[in-house]
C-alpha cells in the first residue's frame, strides 16, 4: 500500500498535510466504514519528511495493511483492530473498552492532529463513537470529503468548519456478511428464544450475532455499537421498534442505501453510557474465542495473534448484566478450528469479567450461570461442552473442568 509512488493529487494533499505536522506529534485516524482511508498514504509521505510522528487508529476496516512504515510512523497505536490489520503486529493495541476513548483522547491519546472522513454536506457519515470527543480535544482537525457516504448519522455540531484536504468518490468500506454455518444458526435460534418482545437488544458483529438477528421473530428495539444488515431485515419484518441507536453503521451497500438520511450513529458518550443502557430492558449479545470454566471471556486473540480489541463487549456486557428487565449474553460455538472453546486458561487477558456473564450458549444448548459460584458454574458449563462433544461425536474431554 505505501510502496507505490504518489499520483499528482496524492503529492498536493501530502504537501497540504505537512503543513499541520510536526516531529512528535500525535495523527489520530478517524475509523469506521467512512474513515479518510485516502489520507493515509499522503499521510506517511509528509510524515517521513517531519519524523517521529505517532499514528492512532481506530476500527479499521481499509485497505490491507501487513506493515506501517517504521520511518514515517515509529509508533502505531490502536485498540480494536478491524480486518483491514490482520496479521499486522507493528500495531500496539492497548486494552480499552470504547466508552473510555473520549478520555483516553483526552489524556494520553490526545490528538495533535484529527483526520475525519465527512460527507458532501460536511457531517459526519457513517459513524459518530468518539470522533466528537476527539475534535474537542484535537489541536487541529482537517477532513477528507467522501461524496459517496451515507448521512446515517446524527448532527455534530463544529464539522461543517473543518479544513478539507481531499474530495473522493469512494463507497464506505463493506463490511462482508459472515459465513452461515449450522452451529450459528443453531445459536442464533437459542439466544432469539430469551430475547422477549419490546426489548432493547444489543448484537456484536459476526455470525452468531447476525443469526440471532435473523432468528428474532417479535418486536425489539436496537441499540448497539455496530448496526449491521439483519437489522435492516427486522425493519422489512416489521419488527423493529422506532429507530436503531448506534456508533457505526457497517455492512453492505444495501445496508448503506437504507440508513442514508436516518439518524442512526450517535456519539459513544450516550451508546455506550452503562448507566443509561442498564435502565433500559437490555439483552447484550456477544460472543467469544473463548470462555473459561469461570465464565470469564476472551475476545481479543488466540495462538499469540491479535484478532479484535474489548471494544464495546464490556460495555455492553456490563449493562446487560446489571438491567432489571436484561441479560447478558455470551453465545459461542462449541468448538473452533477443531478445538474447544472452553477451556481451563485463556489465551489471552480477561476481556470480559464473569461478573458480567448471564448466560452462555453454544449450539448444544445454554446454561445460566446467574447465582452461582465459581465451582456451580464449572460444572454447569462442562456439562454443556460435554453435552456438545458427544453431538459432535467428539471423545469425552479429559480437562480438569470436566471431570
Amino acid at each position: 500500500m505505501f510502496e507505490e509512488p504518489l499520483n499528482d493529487t496524492e503529492r498536493e494533499t501530502a504537501r497540504e498535510l505537512g503543513r499541520f505536522l510536526h516531529r512528535g506529534c500525535r495523527v489520530v485516524l478517524a475509523d469506521g466504514a467512512g474513515a479518510p482511508f485516502s489520507l493515509l498514504r499522503p499521510l506517511a509521505h509528509a510524515a517521513r519528511a517531519v519524523g517521529g510522528v505517532e499514528l492512532v487508529l481506530g476500527w479499521y476496516l481499509g485497505p490491507q495493511v501487513r506493515k506501517f512504515p517504521s520511518d514515517a510512523f515509529p509508533v502505531v497505536r490502536g485498540y480494536l483492530g478491524g480486518y483491514g490489520l490482520a496479521g499486522n503486529e507493528h500495531v500496539r493495541f492497548a486494552p480499552v473498552r470504547l466508552s473510555a476513548m473520549p478520555a483516553l483522547l483526552a489524556g494520553p491519546w490526545r490528538p495533535d492532529l484529527l483526520l475525519l472522513g465527512l460527507t458532501t454536506g460536511r457531517a459526519l457519515g457513517t459513524e459518530v463513537s468518539w470522533m466528537p470527543a476527539a475534535m474537542r480535544s484535537a489541536s487541529q482537525v482537517i477532513a477528507e470529503v467522501n461524496h459517496d457516504l451515507p448521512a446515517a448519522s446524527i448532527t455534530v455540531a463544529g464539522t461543517e468548519g473543518v479544513p478539507v484536504v481531499a474530495e473522493v468518490n469512494r463507497p464506505p468500506a463493506a463490511l462482508p456478511l459472515p459465513p452461515r454455518s449450522e452451529a450459528a444458526d443453531a445459536i442464533g435460534v437459542a439466544v432469539a428464544s430469551r430475547i422477549p418482545a419490546g426489548a432493547c437488544v444489543q448484537v456484536g458483529p459476526g455470525a452468531v450475532g447476525e443469526a440471532a438477528l435473523r432468528a428474532i421473530d417479535v418486536p425489539v428495539r436496537i441499540e448497539s455499537g455496530v448496526l449491521t444488515d439483519p437489522v435492516r431485515d427486522l425493519a422489512r419484518r416489521g419488527l423493529l421498534l422506532g429507530e436503531p441507536v448506534c456508533a457505526y453503521v457497517a455492512g453492505t451497500p444495501e445496508l448503506y442505501a437504507w440508513a442514508d438520511q436516518r439518524p442512526l450513529a450517535r456519539e459513544v458518550e450516550y451508546t455506550h453510557d452503562i448507566g443509561r443502557l442498564s435502565r433500559l430492558p437490555l439483552v447484550a449479545i456477544n460472543t467469544a474465542l473463548e470462555i473459561d470454566h469461570t465464565g470469564q471471556v476472551n475476545i481479543e486473540g488466540v495462538a499469540g495473534r491479535t484478532i479484535a480489541g474489548v471494544g464495546g463487549h464490556t460495555d455492553f456486557a456490563a449493562a446487560g448484566g446489571r438491567a432489571a428487565d436484561g441479560l447478558s449474553i455470551v453465545a459461542l460455538p462449541a468448538f473452533r478450528g477443531g478445538r474447544p472453546t472452553l477451556v481451563d486458561r485463556l489465551s489471552a487477558p480477561v476481556s470480559t469479567a464473569r461478573t458480567d456473564v448471564d448466560i452462555v450458549i453454544t449450539e448444544a444448548g445454554s446454561r445460566d450461570v446467574r447465582g452461582l459460584s465459581d465451582s456451580e458454574r464449572a460444572t454447569a458449563l462442562a456439562a454443556l461442552w460435554e453435552r456438545a462433544r458427544r453431538n459432535h461425536g467428539a471423545p469425552p474431554s479429559s480437562s480438569r473442568v470436566d471431570r
